[in-house]
């Protein structure tokens, strides 16, 4: 079976912290839930998927892709929802889009902005003007407007949220993902894997 994402003794060491030998993969046609108690090590393992954190040892592949010497190309075909809004909120969201727009290749504007208008978002206001849910919906319709193959979901995703992705009004939402959440009861229901972080430097899967 081909596989999304694998990790093979994946090693990090930090002053407090560790994730020592972690190993795991995400078949293709998937989506995992990866569930944990805080300091597990749940966001810092998606942070060396991302190549946003330095790996001491072991490997990361994703797409058949090294996670390092080949992260512009996976980050066209990543998409990543994080929790809390990481854009200017002056901005409205039809002037986030044309910043956003020329760094990705398979870019949909129509989609951009038909999925704000299932969302029942405008374009025309302040996105610091959104509430909490508003502005998690408009993180979606970014991460899924370059039709990204793999979608990661960070941190404290709302159960409506994660429903938002899987029944995404785009045109292509994507076949694979990962949620990181603190709760195994909150998605079991909503996935096929589920990623046990248990206690620290311990995960596991359940199925």
């Amino acid at each position: 079976m081909e596989n999304i994402i694998e990790i093979k003794e994946l090693c990090e060491a930090y002053s407090d912290f560790a994730l020592k030998n972690v190993s795991f993969a995400l078949p293709k046609g998937y989506i995992m839930g990866f569930v944990g108690q805080n300091g597990s090590g749940k966001t810092t393992t998606i942070r060396s998927i991302m190549n946003m954190t330095k790996v001491d040892s072991g490997s990361i592949g994703v797409f058949g892709l090294d996670s390092v010497r080949d992260t512009i190309a996976i980050k066209q075909r990543l998409g990543v929802v994080f929790d809390s809004m990481y854009l200017d909120e002056y901005l409205t969201a039809k002037q986030i889009e044309r910043q956003i727009r020329p760094f990705y290749k398979n870019w949909n504007s129509k989609d951009f902005f038909d999925s704000l208008k299932q969302f029942s978002l405008t374009d025309n206001r302040a996105v610091g003007d959104f509430s909490k849910g508003m502005k998690m919906k408009l993180m979606i319709t970014i991460a899924l407007a370059y039709k990204p193959e793999l979608l990661i979901g960070v941190k404290t995703l709302s159960d409506s949220s994660i429903e938002a992705v899987i029944s995404s009004p785009m045109s292509s939402a994507p076949e694979h993902a990962v949620f990181d959440r603190s709760y195994i009861a909150e998605i079991c229901l909503l996935t096929a894997y589920v990623l046990l972080a248990g206690e620290k430097n311990r995960l596991r899967i359940i199925q």
